[in-house]
């Protein structure tokens, strides 16, 4: 049996999506704990190029072919599967987003290997994979003994940090012939990116976050107030934008944007797994919430639980007495 430990990565127009960087960071500590090789998975087209944004790995197992320029699920699925056939690895990682939970059923089906999804945290002990998974909205945490030589667990980003798996270097390249991919069922037909004009809170260094606890529309300004003289910007959770009270450009999430500003102000969110995927690498993340129990202060440095509408005026007005 192997002892490889094997990470997808994810890469988006040529360009490796930071998520895979986590990916890589916790792939090493199973690989080390396995004794075996951490191996990075990579599916397109001219990626050889990204080898060398990859030295967290020992190797890289290459599928290059032109039907995978842009991505599409039964393409990309055919490729990996391919791939970890070859390798057969221990345990595969891939991240728990769109684009890797789009996979990681397919692939669990097609090789005949087990999936813990959602998963918080992924160990090995005394040689038996564990994983804990995230359920019921972050409420629970179920841990699974896997049985088995083989497995795939899907990752939840934010779970540990990229920056042990952002290394330099040269990972032993293994390219692997692409299968027959023939005419996909799903094709792709023309990438369509978000209109400009509004501010890009993935590289703003403060955000002030605002979410359903704000109740109505007429009291976003006192969120806004607060920002303005923090000197950040003003961003929310799904509920916020999908009522239309604010463009999606401002959106933090699974479905919006990942951010790591330095700090984080969360004001009336309860903390859904899906907003938290988004947020949770900030430096400092500070939130209110009036509930004690809102999942948002498991991942808070700093947490005041209290009525949004008696904090933040008081907040507002000592900020700015102070400049």
């Amino acid at each position: 049996m192997s002892n490889d430990v094997a990470v997808v990565i994810e890469q988006r127009e040529g360009m490796i999506v930071e998520v895979s960087f986590e990916m890589l960071a916790k792939g090493r500590e199973l690989a080390t704990a396995a004794g075996g090789r951490l191996v990075a998975v990579l599916a397109g087209h001219d990626v050889k190029k990204l080898a060398a944004e990859l030295g967290a790995a020992d190797a890289l197992a290459l599928v290059e072919h032109e039907a995978l320029a842009h991505y599409t699920p039964e393409a990309y699925e055919r490729a990996v599967a391919e791939a970890l056939r070859a390798l057969e690895p221990r345990v595969t990682l891939v991240a728990s987003t769109s684009m890797g939970l789009d996979q990681a059923g397919g692939l669990s089906v097609t090789l005949g290997w087990p999936l813990c999804a959602y998963c918080r945290d992924v160990r090995l002990e005394e040689g038996t994979l564990v994983a804990v998974s995230q359920i019921y909205g972050g409420k629970l945490m179920a841990e699974a003994r896997v049985a088995g030589d083989r497995a795939i667990c899907a990752v939840l980003p934010g779970a540990v940090s990229a920056a042990a798996g952002r290394v330099s270097g040269s990972p032993a390249l293994h390219e692997i012939p692409a299968p027959g991919l023939g005419s996909p069922r799903i094709r792709f037909k023309r990438l369509i990116q978000p209109e400009g004009g509004d501010v890009d809170i993935t590289r703003e260094s403060l955000l002030v976050s605002v979410g359903r606890g704000i109740q109505s529309r007429d009291n976003i300004p006192v969120v806004e107030e607060l920002a303005q003289a923090l000197g950040g910007v003003l961003s929310a959770s799904r509920p916020i934008v999908d009522q239309g009270w604010l463009p999606k450009t401002r959106q933090v999430g699974k479905s919006g944007m990942s951010v790591k500003p330095k700090l984080y102000l969360a004001v009336g969110i309860s903390g859904a797994p899906e907003h938290i995927e988004g947020m949770r690498g900030a430096e400092l993340i500070v939130a209110i919430n009036i509930d004690p129990n809102a999942p948002i202060f498991d991942v808070a440095h700093y947490g005041v639980v209290s009525d949004l509408f008696d904090v933040l005026p008081l907040l507002t007005e000592k900020i700015k007495s102070k400049t």
